[in-house]
């Protein structure tokens, strides 16, 4: 790699062993995805729980702390695995409880914003058409890519937080124009009335054509879609298919003609999807019979407008008993809903509202399914159907208002 003068003091020590350490595995990763040169980054969004890095990740977060290091640039950091809640149907292990609080802290030596958030696109930054930035989590990446136009790869946990601590990455991937151009068409004919339809149209797409380097363009959709749709599409998308971007034709903005968005490539494949299509997705799932039986609203974390429609709909409504009702979104989203009289509405409703998490992640995840004796998880999140599925979940896809109805009545229709 091409190193320029500063990234040469760095790799020398001149700004410190944290700095230099962080830059040493860069170019480690820059070799391996044969990127020329660092591009810098305004942005950086980091992944660390102890769920997800254990205990040789939170010994990586200790060495970082304990040798001064600083992110030089805006961190914000993904959702947390510990809800610190006082429902026991919940319960998490006191000692992971201790270490996750631990991370909180060394974010905060770090200057690391702990927001807790997966959708940090709606709550915190917005990076601009262009705009490098170094984010983990896949369902951030593929929006910021896709739907913002921003650039940024997958960055593992290690990875984002020595961005955020040299202020650069290596220059791979959706840092280059040449991997952002379309490479597999999708005329879509289906009306797409429901969050859910887009996680199931994220499954057609990305469950027959995994990789990571494909970039569907979708066309022919007669309407702007909504961020949350596309937040779902995305996320759905990332974890059927671990892609990191679309195009929709008119819509995102490096897609203002199929022409346009394909810059050249002619496409590797062709599908059409139609209504039935969406169908065929709901009626291919399964539920099992005994035990209990979980709704959960997660994967992404909500936003407000659907924390303002959660409450509409449960409205007057109540959990049915030997149900059990989730909805997790971010700090600050909360704080709004609750202002707003969302939150209120939800609680009277009997549904478990968790903060700075999102479900599938969270800490003792299978002995918590065990414990409740749940067999069922009903959502209206593609994403969620398909990661929570390594707890051992019978997971089922269902239009929002279908899984609302499933948690006041407790008929899994």
């Amino acid at each position: 790699m091409q190193l320029d003068i500063e990234e040469q003091a760095m790799l020398r020590g001149d700004k410190g062993l944290a700095v230099q350490e962080a830059i040493q595995f860069q170019i480690e990763v820059g070799n391996f995805f044969e990127a020329e040169r660092f591009v810098r980054i305004n942005n950086a969004h980091v992944m660390g729980d102890i769920e997800v890095m254990g205990d040789g990740g939170l010994g990586l977060l200790r060495n970082m702390s304990g040798q001064k290091a600083q992110c030089v640039v805006p961190t914000s950091s993904n959702a947390q695995c510990m809800h610190f809640h006082p429902d026991l149907r919940l319960r998490q292990d006191s000692q992971e409880v201790a270490k996750e609080r631990e991370i909180l802290s060394i974010f905060g030596d770090m200057r690391i914003a702990a927001t807790d958030t997966c959708i940090p696109y709606q709550t915190i930054y917005q990076p601009k058409l262009g705009e490098h930035v170094a984010w983990g989590d896949t369902g951030t990446v593929i929006y910021a890519n896709s739907v913002l136009g921003a650039r940024t790869n997958f960055e593992a946990g290690k990875a984002s937080f020595a961005a955020a601590i040299t202020g650069r990455t290596p220059e791979y991937g959706f840092h280059l124009d040449v991997k952002r151009r379309g490479t597999l068409l999708v005329e879509l004919e289906a009306r797409m009335n429901d969050l859910a339809d887009w996680g199931a149209l994220g499954k057609i797409v990305g469950h027959p054509h995994q990789d990571y380097f494909a970039v569907p363009v979708i066309n022919g959709f007669d309407r702007m879609p909504m961020s949350d749709e596309l937040k779902h599409l995305g996320a759905s998308l990332a974890s059927y298919g671990s892609m990191a971007m679309f195009h929709m034709v008119g819509v995102t903005p490096e897609a203002s003609t199929c022409e346009i968005a394909f810059g050249g490539n002619q496409p590797t494949h062709t599908l059409t999807v139609t209504d039935a299509d969406i169908e065929s997705v709901y009626a291919a799932y399964r539920y099992l019979e005994g035990g209990a039986n979980i709704v959960v609203f997660s994967g992404p974390q909500l936003s407000l407008f659907e924390m303002q429609d959660m409450a509409r709909r449960f409205t007057d409504r109540k959990v049915a008993q030997g149900m059990t009702a989730v909805i997790t979104t971010s700090h600050m989203i909360y704080s709004d809903a609750k202002r707003l009289g969302y939150v209120a509405v939800l609680e009277e409703a009997g549904v478990i509202l968790l903060q700075g998490v999102c479900f599938y992640i969270l800490q003792r995840l299978t002995q918590i399914r065990e414990e409740n004796g749940w067999t069922n998880l009903i959502s209206n999140s593609g994403k969620l159907v398909n990661t929570i599925t390594a707890h051992r979940f019978n997971t089922v896809l269902r239009r929002t208002q279908d899984c609302v109805d499933i948690a006041c009545t407790g008929e899994l229709r």
